[in-house]
């Protein structure tokens, strides 16, 4: 039972110890959504209403969605597993009874 639970762990833990890919992640994540504001603010203000208006802000929606994904992973990364990463390695060197 425990062996899954030590390979989510152990994915974590690589995660938390690579603060430069994480940072990357968000960064691109960021670029990702900007440029799919982007392209829902054309097609909003400087196309004529027509289908490929909606498509455009479709693959601009899709754009967002995808690089909130990939920024809010990075962010995470960055941030709150660094903190369990820590309070995790504590744990670690703490002898149990």
């Amino acid at each position: 039972m425990k062996k899954p639970l030590h390979k989510i762990r152990r994915f974590l833990h690589k995660r938390a110890d690579n603060p430069k890919e994480n940072f990357i992640w968000l960064v691109t994540g960021f670029s990702i959504f900007m440029l799919g504001l982007m392209a829902i603010s054309i097609a909003q203000f400087a196309m004529l209403d027509s289908i490929t208006a909606e498509i455009v802000a479709l693959l601009g929606l899709l754009l967002m969605t995808s690089g909130g994904i990939l920024a809010l992973i990075g962010y995470l990364s960055l941030s709150i597993l660094r903190i369990f990463r820590f309070l995790d390695s504590d744990d670690e060197q703490t002898p149990r009874h």
